[in-house]
């Protein structure tokens, strides 16, 4: 069975010295202007997916999380009470 490749489009419309910018960066760099904005754009995605992936924590927040996740505190009647909810909610059989 033979795979297929399927490539996307997505046009962009810019001013002309904005244009004239990036050629010069694309030629500069060796890269043909498709694969220079190409390459740019997908650095720009993984560093803002990357950034929404992360949670920054100070030293002590840090610590406070772990020391939960170790050590969690037994379930409130209020927990207990939402959990048996959820189960009979969510867990029909």
């Amino acid at each position: 069975m033979a795979t297929t490749k399927t490539e996307e489009r997505i046009p962009a419309r810019m001013p002309h010295d904005v244009y004239e910018r990036i050629a010069e960066a694309a030629k500069s760099s060796g890269a043909t202007l498709n694969q220079f904005i190409v390459q740019s754009a997908l650095e720009k995605a993984n560093t803002i997916i990357e950034q929404e992936r992360t949670i920054h924590l100070s030293k002590l927040a840090a610590k406070t999380v772990f020391d939960l996740l170790e050590n969690p505190p037994k379930p409130t009647r209020q927990l207990k009470k939402a959990l048996h909810l959820r189960k009979k909610v969510l867990c029909l059989k």
